[in-house]
């Protein structure tokens, strides 16, 4: 059970912070909602309470992952197939996972498969996709504002480490 102020990953959409915890009737049915207030895009997110443990809600990861993170999107591309399709649902799973670490993995990978061979359409909004999630989880973990965050992710994306 998490609170007010909590803050947390929602699988597939990112972190944010329980701003309320709400009871609503919707289809004759009462039930407990955590309302996550959303930093990237100013989206409200409504999420059953009674399904948060199911649907992998978590809460934000600390400094020290953080660091692990900018390793893993500095490290060596990890192992992908060639096929296509393969390599859209091996990314998918790892978004769907709620795992920052292999969130982490599938930006780095697309970014230096799009740096080498280009990225079809629905990689390329994977890839968009991956990164929001990322970013908002590293935005309220380091607590920076949103543009610094990026340019220090694209100093790492473009190979400039120093």
């Amino acid at each position: 059970m998490f609170n007010i102020g909590d803050k947390v990953v929602y699988p597939m959409h990112g972190a944010g912070i329980i701003e309320a915890i709400e009871e609503k009737e919707i289809l004759g049915s009462r039930k407990k909602y955590y309302v996550m207030k959303m930093p990237v895009g100013e989206m409200k997110v409504m999420i059953p309470t009674e399904n948060s443990c199911r649907i992998g809600i978590r809460e934000v990861v600390d400094a020290k992952a953080v660091e692990k993170v900018l390793q893993i999107l500095q490290g060596e591309q990890g192992e992908m197939s060639s096929n296509w399709n393969r390599r859209y649902r091996s990314h998918l799973e790892k978004i769907k996972s709620g795992n920052i670490y292999q969130v982490a993995e599938v930006v780095r990978n697309l970014i230096r498969r799009d740096r080498e061979k280009g990225l079809s359409t629905g990689e390329r909004k994977m890839l968009e996709n991956a990164k929001q999630i990322l970013v908002s989880e590293l935005f309220l973990v380091q607590g920076v504002d949103r543009a610094r965050l990026e340019k220090e992710l694209e100093r790492i994306f473009s190979g400039n480490h120093s």
